[in-house]
């Protein structure tokens, strides 16, 4: 019994956890910053679609660090944006989403990045962002949720659209064999008849030559 009550503490507590924002670190620039971190139960696929579908949305578009030596690479940059959410101010937002687990898990995890004038927010306490950011990131599962819906609808389009290229592929293979058909049932009837005609050839010619060796007897 002490088990079952521990197992469902456990699951409800992972249950919770999901879309929970909280404060932690992240290496940024070649360092640990403050950021604020939250785990959500979906791909990073979807999370990071998520994300750049909401913020394109009001007019905010990122710089996505690249580059194979690049140490921030994976981090998105919205510089002097507003995000009305968390501030009315001008400020710079540094979001990242990891894959958490293994390829192809459904866990994904973001750490956003508050900037201002060069310096790391988070790391003044300022608790009226910290509080506001977190909720931004709580308050975004529902849109997670959608687009990861979106992306699931999409798959199931792309296998539709395959298994009815297949079944269109299988049914002209079946056109081409059945037209191959035909004109092979054609051909054995007209080789039947070519067969038919031979064969009243060959008895006229035999009869020739029966009519001939009777000459010869006589």
């Amino acid at each position: 019994m002490k088990k079952i009550v521990t197992a469902a503490c456990l699951y409800f507590f992972s249950f919770y956890s999901y879309g929970q924002a909280y404060e932690g670190t992240v290496e940024y620039d070649k360092k640990k910053q403050p950021a604020i971190i939250i785990t959500y139960p979906y791909s990073q696929e979807a999370v990071e679609g998520a994300f750049v579908q909401k913020l394109e949305g009001v007019g905010l578009n990122a710089k996505e660090e690249k580059g194979l030596f690049n140490s921030s690479k994976g981090f998105r940059s919205y510089k002097s944006a507003i995000i009305k959410d968390i501030s009315d101010n001008s400020l710079d937002y540094i979001f990242k989403v990891e894959q958490k687990g293994r390829k192809g898990s459904n866990e994904a995890i973001l750490y956003l990045i508050v900037n201002k004038n060069g310096d790391n927010i988070l790391s003044t306490r300022d608790e009226n962002i910290t509080g506001t950011a977190k909720s931004f990131l709580n308050n975004m599962l529902p849109e997670v949720e959608a687009f990861n819906l979106e992306l699931q609808i999409k798959d199931q389009e792309e296998t539709v659209s395959k298994a009815e290229k297949k079944l269109k592929n299988l049914q002209d293979d079946q056109e081409s064999m059945e037209k191959k058909i035909k004109k092979l049932q054609d051909d054995l009837k007209g080789n039947a008849k070519d067969q038919q005609d031979q064969q009243k050839e060959i008895e006229k010619q035999r009869q020739t030559l029966e009519a001939v060796k009777i000459k010869r007897k006589g």
